[in-house]
């Protein structure tokens, strides 16, 4: 018996890349995923996928940045299958540009997004797993927050503050509560499509092309922090190309 068996496991983004084929593995392994993203008709697509290869999944429209639809979303999770065991804050994007642009809006997109998105799901579902006295984080954060490159600035800065909070977290959880930081490099999704910078995009794209890894390899990564048994607690795993610098 797998220890990802019938395990409910919210994941948040989950209508495409690193979120659906998350959901895809860990219903597989006999999860029940509830999948949350901005985009209803592409998470039900993963989820109408799962159901007709036999597992459990339901789809939700939910925006990351409100916190009452976060709520809700834990909310509906529970409601639906009693418990829940894993929160995975996957949303995210990544509008990446040079300071000097100005493209403020961007920049508060990906505070939004990548880390009030993390904190409302942290919100969301910190009061159930005290209640249950279990529960496990997983948090995705990003290879930027260990590195800083040019148009990188702030959404490394806001990927640092994922880490962070997360680390806080974990302290503060106490014997019972799991904190699991996800930090991928390239992966082969289409997130380099939300730069707005022409010239930035398409050195983006290249790079991409050249050495991405595949959503699944993300995948395994998240599922081998949650099929540890309760007294482990996988803190943080870095993944990226063998080929990325």
């Amino acid at each position: 018996m797998s220890s990802i068996e019938d395990k409910v496991v919210i994941i948040t983004g989950a209508g495409g890349g690193i979120g659906s084929a998350t959901a895809r593995l860990l219903a597989e392994r006999g999860a029940k995923v509830v999948l949350a993203d901005r985009k209803l008709e592409a998470a039900g697509r993963v989820a109408e996928q799962i159901e007709r290869a036999g597992g459990s999944a339901v789809a939700m429209p939910v925006d990351v940045t409100n916190r009452a639809e976060m709520i809700n979303l834990v909310a509906a999770a529970t409601d639906r299958f009693g418990r829940l065991d894993v929160m995975v804050n996957n949303a995210g994007v990544g509008p990446v540009s040079y300071l000097d642009e100005l493209k403020v809006d961007e920049w508060d997109l990906m505070i939004e997004v990548n880390l009030r998105g993390v904190l409302n799901g942290i919100a969301a579902a910190l009061p159930v797993f005290r209640g249950q006295d279990s529960g496990q984080f997983v948090n995705i954060a990003s290879t930027a927050a260990y590195t800083t490159s040019p148009t990188m600035a702030v959404y490394s800065g806001v990927k640092t503050a994922v880490r962070a909070v997360s680390e806080g977290l974990r302290k503060e959880s106490g014997p019972h509560l799991r904190v699991s930081v996800v930090s991928p490099g390239f992966v082969a999704t289409e997130f380099v499509q939300t730069v707005s910078d022409s010239q930035v995009r398409e050195q983006l794209l290249k790079q991409r092309d050249a050495m991405a890894v595949s959503p699944d390899a993300i995948a395994r990564a998240i599922a081998f922090a949650i099929e540890q048994p309760p007294e482990v607690d996988v803190n943080e795993i870095v993944i990226r190309p063998t080929a990325q610098a």
